[in-house]
């Protein structure tokens, strides 16, 4: 495997001891970060050039839907509820194998090219067992890094649902994850409380824990969220610290303690939450109880799929309902309750931990993967640079993003994604959008609204 050393970067570390290094080198050895430091001298390796660039640990998407980046966009107007309907009631039915493998492979490029490098990847449409051979290929075939979380059928996710996860899973596991250590892993993701049986989660939970894996599951999502989802976990012994919560707008404060008591992650989709009428964000409540909170950015058929437009957004949400708050009380308000740097560690260190992959990823910790990205600041809107972090969030785009690495890899250089035809996969997509619309009877997909689900 090459060596690689970064020269002259603004380095961002995310490891606490180490700091921020306005001027240093990184060395990626065997697939690992083998030094971070300030002039590391001669060594044998292929330079990098850091100059007028900020060094970061690769950022962490916690929870994204992949298979849905096909119909992108179409439902950037719609409800949650008419999500449910457009999304399960029309559309997820209607996608074949191949056009699991055109999404996902299209989707991980994106994010990769937006300096992506891990990705929980909430695959909730496996029909049949060859959507799901073909969804986890693709993800393999990209060059991310992900947890690859196998979930129900399309039609068994209409709530409420009484039937099962599919013991395909299992087949899924031996197949394709016959090692724990690799680079794409397995976790399932499951209805929860909100959305299938009780009987249907006991036995949900239970092929878990057969299997061995985490958990991730939707609690908290809208008027759904309020029915105690987080409290029933607990009290049939399902809540524990391989367990992450996604959304948590509704859930509770007691539920909120079940999580930090029993060891779990949140995951928070900020700009999709606020799309879509999820409830107030959940950051705070977490982070105040010590909870790891990562980001999402849960589904492009709504929003974008890069970490600087969640970035934004739960920096400005989060700021905007606690001001509002304390000006409404006749108040002003103090000190802001979230910062840059706390949303970067978010989207990366926090966002490791979230994914279970604290103890690899999300630092540039000498001994941890290199998951590595440059950022470049000899940009009109990124100078003069002086405050990094804030830099990144507010004027970050993935135009801006040269250079990704994953596990000592480089997937892009110099601006450009390596070992993919791009021109083909976009290609591919098209050609498969077309094909599902047509089967699906959508003529018009900018324009369709579908009407609210009114099931569950």
């Amino acid at each position: 495997m090459a060596r690689y050393v970064i020269r002259n970067a603004h380095v961002l570390t995310q490891d606490p001891e180490l700091g921020d290094l306005p001027s240093a080198d990184i060395l990626i050895d065997e697939g690992r970060i083998a030094a971070v430091q300030p002039d590391l001298g001669e060594v044998d390796a292929e330079v990098v050039d850091g100059t007028d660039r900020i060094a970061l640990p690769g950022f962490v998407d916690t929870h994204r839907h992949s298979w849905q980046s096909l119909v992108r966009h179409m439902s950037t107007d719609w409800t949650l509820a008419q999500y449910f309907s457009g999304v399960r009631g029309v559309l997820g039915r209607n996608y074949t194998p191949e056009d699991m493998y055109a999404a996902n492979l299209i989707a991980m490029l994106e994010a990769l090219d937006a300096g992506i490098t891990t990705i929980v990847d909430w695959s909730h449409n496996n029909n049949t067992p060859e959507h799901a051979d073909a969804a986890v290929s693709a993800v393999i075939d990209s060059g991310i890094r992900a947890v690859w979380a196998y979930g129900n059928s399309n039609d068994e996710w209409l709530p409420v649902s009484d039937v099962p996860l599919s013991r395909d899973v299992t087949r899924v596991a031996e197949r394709w994850f016959p090692s724990k250590d690799q680079r794409v892993t397995l976790a399932v993701a499951l209805r929860g409380p909100q959305f299938a049986t009780p009987e249907a989660n006991e036995q949900d939970f239970a092929l878990a824990r057969e299997l061995g894996v985490p958990v991730t599951v939707h609690v908290g999502d809208g008027a759904w969220g309020k029915s105690r989802p987080v409290a029933w976990m607990d009290d049939h012994g399902f809540a524990d610290e391989r367990t992450t919560y996604v959304h948590s707008n509704t859930i509770a404060d007691d539920e909120m303690d079940i999580i930090a008591r029993t060891g779990g992650a949140v995951s928070v989709a900020p700009e999709l939450e606020m799309h879509m009428g999820h409830g107030r964000l959940a950051t705070l409540r977490a982070r105040a109880r010590g909870i790891p909170t990562g980001i999402s950015i849960d589904v492009c058929t709504s929003v974008g799929g890069d970490m600087f437009s969640p970035m934004r957004a739960i920096l400005a949400g989060t700021r905007y309902l606690v001001n509002l708050e304390i000006l409404d009380a006749g108040g002003d308000p103090p000190d802001l309750p979230l910062t840059a740097l706390d949303v970067l560690g978010m989207a990366t260190r926090e966002g490791a931990r979230v994914a279970w992959l604290g103890d690899e990823v999300g630092t540039l910790t000498p001994g941890r993967k290199a998951d590595v990205i440059l950022v470049r600041t000899d940009d009109l809107a990124m100078r003069p640079l002086n405050y990094p972090a804030g830099a990144v969030i507010e004027s970050g785009h993935p135009g801006l993003v040269e250079t990704v690495f994953v596990d000592g890899v480089p997937v892009k250089r110099d601006g450009a994604l390596v070992a993919h035809d791009v021109a083909a996969v976009i290609r591919r997509a098209d050609e498969a959008r077309d094909g599902l619309l047509s089967r699906a009877g959508v003529e018009d997909p900018g324009r369709w609204q579908p009407p609210a689900y009114t099931g569950g």
